[in-house]
């Protein structure tokens, strides 16, 4: 019963911060959180290099259209 009542007293307030956490992006502000500075995976060109291989050797296609026989080449 104590851990019930535990989770009705925290769960609000992770819902409060989480909704703290919303923000509204101007249309002037987009430029800014678009450019590669801004991205989850700031090398790019590394990570599309990754899955190009990662693709090829599982024989399988993503979304850059890589596919291959497993043996790492295209």
């Amino acid at each position: 019963m104590m851990k019930i009542s535990r989770i009705k007293q925290v769960l609000p307030l992770i819902f409060l911060t989480l909704l703290g956490a919303c923000q509204n992006v101007q249309p002037w502000e987009r430029g800014t959180l678009a450019k590669s500075e801004m991205q989850l995976d700031p090398q790019m060109l590394d990570a599309q290099l990754r899955a190009q291989v990662y693709f090829s050797k599982e024989a399988s296609s993503g979304s850059n259209k890589a596919t291959g026989g497993g043996c790492g080449c295209n």
